[in-house]
């Protein structure tokens, strides 16, 4: 006898962040295993353009307006998904913006503000929607972490703090959600191509760029795509109940070597 309830088959998910990247690609993925998918930003257009592709494929979608910076929003937004699609059972977090530049020289206001998006505003999703899992006694928590965490980076305002920070809270979530059913993971990419910091100026880029490659970021030129990172969530999610995927980390595959070019250590 198995230890555990498997999981429904039907497994209402919130996603933050959605209107794009990460959380669009999450989506999809979701939906194609067949679970009703809640997609929340503050691009609503792009969310429902993004809902209705899926209803268009035999999925059911949900989307609507979504700032996690605001408790009253995260509410009502969860309230709707739910009467929409029904009790939420996966929650992924990936909301979040980049602000860049150096601790010392950036305005306390814009900083703050990478924390509030990053990190309170996880917690607020959280709060929000994990003690009903408890009451069910299952439901997963998927924050989307950085490889900054492990690795700072200069130049990267708050993000390096806030995404520290999540990974933390995930942690300690983890030792206060034991024996309750609710599993909490993070996801850790590496360099994506997403629309984050997209918004990026050239004089911003240059100084940025230059900092990462004296540290040794820059190994290669190769990124990762965001449904490589919805790869890495599915997993976490879909694992039988029982074992808790803690910690995944994706790396973007470096470019294959021609075997036939000259060897660098020649």
């Amino acid at each position: 006898m198995s230890r555990f309830d498997p999981h429904p088959q039907r497994r209402p998910a919130l996603i933050s962040g959605a209107s794009s990247g990460i959380g669009t690609a999450t989506a999809f993925a979701l939906a194609e295993l067949g679970h009703p998918v809640a997609l929340g930003a503050r691009r609503v257009d792009e969310c429902e353009a993004i809902a209705e592709k899926i209803r268009q494929n035999g999925g059911e979608a949900f989307a609507g307006h979504l700032d996690v910076t605001d408790t009253a929003s995260v509410d009502a937004f969860t309230t709707a998904a739910e009467d929409a699609l029904g009790p939420l059972e996966i929650l992924v977090s990936g909301a979040g913006d980049l602000r860049v530049g150096r601790v010392h020289e950036m305005d306390p206001d814009t900083f703050l503000a990478q924390l509030n998006v990053h990190l309170a505003g996880a917690q607020r999703l959280i709060a929000r929607l994990v003690p009903h899992m408890i009451g069910r006694q299952r439901g997963d928590v998927v924050l989307i972490g950085s490889d900054v965490v492990a690795a700072p980076r200069p130049r990267s305002g708050a993000y390096v703090a806030a995404k520290s920070g999540l990974e933390a809270m995930a942690e300690q979530m983890r030792m206060e959600l034991e024996g309750t059913g609710v599993r909490t993971s993070v996801v850790r990419p590496g360099a994506t191509q997403t629309s984050m910091g997209m918004d990026m100026s050239a004089e911003d880029a240059g100084p940025l760029l230059e900092d990462w490659i004296k540290w040794g970021f820059a190994r290669h030129p190769y990124f990762l795509r965001a449904a490589d990172i919805a790869a890495a969530i599915t997993t976490t999610v879909s694992t039988p109940r029982g074992a808790h995927v803690t910690l995944i980390e994706v790396q973007p595959e470096a470019p294959l070597i021609d075997p036939a070019a000259p060897s660098r250590e020649a």
